[in-house]
């Protein structure tokens, strides 16, 4: 019971740091006049701090330091799990996170060119495969078992890299990629208790307990009155790279650690992240197919969809959880008595139908057609 009890007590203490740290973040952004200026593609139309995210990292960071000592110091810490291999993860994750951290400051305060940013997230996605982490394994999906160091790391790195700017870029409207991101926390969280990776668990519901304070700003707060904040940058690459942190630890085949309970990894881990990660895939193609840049913002994400079928902010954050849950619900049930390939085709196919539904919706709304 004690890893429960240090797992709530994280919890509270990174709810009270952000909770304390957000406000004078704000009155910062203020005095400096640090804003993200409204334009044609956002949602805002007034300029609101961008700054949130600095939060995030040192929360995590302390509140994992100090409640993992904690554990060392009451002898919680199982040593026959938290391995010197599995210490090295942590280490490595710390050092990319550090690296993500400096650009998406760097970014939200001067602007970075895209292939700066690549960089910097190729780089930082590389260090999980020195710390020995990376997709192993494919249980069964598409046939496929087993994979080679030689595929599974490159696809490690571009999946890594590919989460992290999915998180990225469904930042679009208020709560969005901050109630996803809570949803896939709260859910690996809860599965690495059940496998009693108590360090895994203690982090997920540390990210969990930062992005609390900072959704309650964001959504709920005030513009009128300096009380409304967005993450930016630095927060949404600081959380798509921990959810890509434990995608990657939770797929990894380790003999003797099966973690299969749920469903097939893959596919678990896949139906959590199934709305941010297929609505990348969609504009990206979508760009392609009309010549545009492919890395340059428009309005063609999920959100934006939503928008254009006459929701409100509001309403596009909350119907867009609720498909996402659906999608979640479905896939953990049915990778139980379907084939790992079919579930994951179907949700690919239901995803694609939606949105030419939705697009039928934007068409007669807009153009009468």
């Amino acid at each position: 019971m004690a890893n429960i009890y240090i797992l709530i007590g994280a919890f509270l203490i990174s709810i009270l740091l952000g909770r304390v740290i957000i406000p004078n973040i704000l009155i910062i952004s203020i005095r400096k006049k640090l804003f993200d200026q409204p334009d044609t593609r956002k949602v805002h139309n007034r300029p609101i701090p961008r700054l949130g995210g600095f939060t995030f990292f040192p929360v995590i960071v302390f509140s994992f330091a100090v409640f993992t000592a904690l554990r060392v110091m009451l002898n919680e810490i199982a040593y026959d799990v938290f391995t010197p291999q599995m210490a090295c993860e942590f280490l490595f994750l710390i050092a990319g996170l550090t690296l993500l951290y400096i650009i998406g400051i760097a970014d939200d305060l001067v602007g970075v060119r895209y292939r700066k940013k690549f960089i910097v997230q190729i780089i930082s996605a590389a260090l999980f495969p020195i710390a020995g982490l990376y997709v192993n394994h494919f249980y069964g999906l598409f046939g496929i078992g087993a994979v080679t160091p030689y595929i599974g790391i490159p696809l490690t790195i571009l999946l890594v890299v590919f989460i992290t700017n999915a998180i990225n870029l469904i930042d679009g409207i208020d709560g969005l990629a901050s109630g996803l991101s809570m949803v896939a926390l709260v859910i690996f969280g809860v599965i690495f208790i059940h496998y009693e990776l108590w360090n895994f668990a203690i982090l997920a519901f540390i990210c969990v307990g930062v992005i609390i304070p900072f959704f309650a700003y964001n959504v709920f707060g005030n513009a009128d009155k300096g009380r409304k904040i967005f993450m930016g940058d630095t927060g949404s690459l600081t959380l798509g790279y921990i959810i890509s942190f434990f995608v990657i630890k939770y797929c990894m085949y380790v003999p003797g650690e099966d973690m299969q309970a749920y469903g097939s990894p893959i596919v678990v881990a896949f139906s959590l992240l199934l709305v941010p990660c297929l609505d990348v895939v969609r504009v990206v193609l979508k760009r392609a197919r009309l010549g545009h840049p492919l890395f340059l913002p428009d309005k063609n994400h999920i959100h934006h969809k939503f928008l254009d079928m006459g929701f409100t902010p509001r309403r596009a954050l909350i119907t867009i959880q609720i498909m996402s849950a659906a999608f979640c619900a479905f896939s953990f049930v049915a990778v139980r008595y379907m084939d790992n390939t079919l579930v994951f085709v179907i949700d690919i196919v239901v995803w694609t139908l939606l949105n030419i539904w939705f697009n039928k919706i934007i068409n007669k709304r807009l153009y009468g057609k």
